[in-house]
């Protein structure tokens, strides 16, 4: 399921135009949450749905309407609450350290692996 929900928040994040940098940093926040056991069956989707919004929010100048969006889109495709979403970008704000500024070292192999698959 994982490898999945990666799959789906690449293809959201095409369709938002958010741009490959965005989806490596937003695979390597997902993961970092996977490592420290903090995903399970109830909250998965809206962990992925946070890294994303994270990481779209921290990586790229998104207008407010697009920041809307991208959220209707997570919300559609991950059939998740808005409201829960808002939520749960903290508690994963949280879990990260708010260490949203990667080294370049941790989202340069899945960069490599999107521009290449593109």
């Amino acid at each position: 399921p994982i490898r999945s929900l990666k799959r789906e928040m690449r293809n959201l994040s095409e369709e938002c135009n958010l741009e490959p940098v965005t989806v490596s940093m937003a695979y390597v926040y997902f993961e970092k949450l996977v490592l420290q056991g903090k995903l399970n069956k109830q909250n998965r989707k809206l962990c992925a749905g946070a890294c994303v919004l994270l990481a779209a929010k921290i990586s790229s100048d998104l207008r407010k309407h697009e920041v809307k969006h991208l959220i209707d889109k997570l919300e559609e495709r991950f059939r998740f609450n808005r409201r829960d979403l808002i939520g749960f970008e903290f508690t994963v704000l949280v879990a990260l350290e708010l260490a949203l500024y990667l080294p370049e070292n941790q989202a340069l192999p899945h960069y490599r692996r999107l521009t290449q698959q593109s």
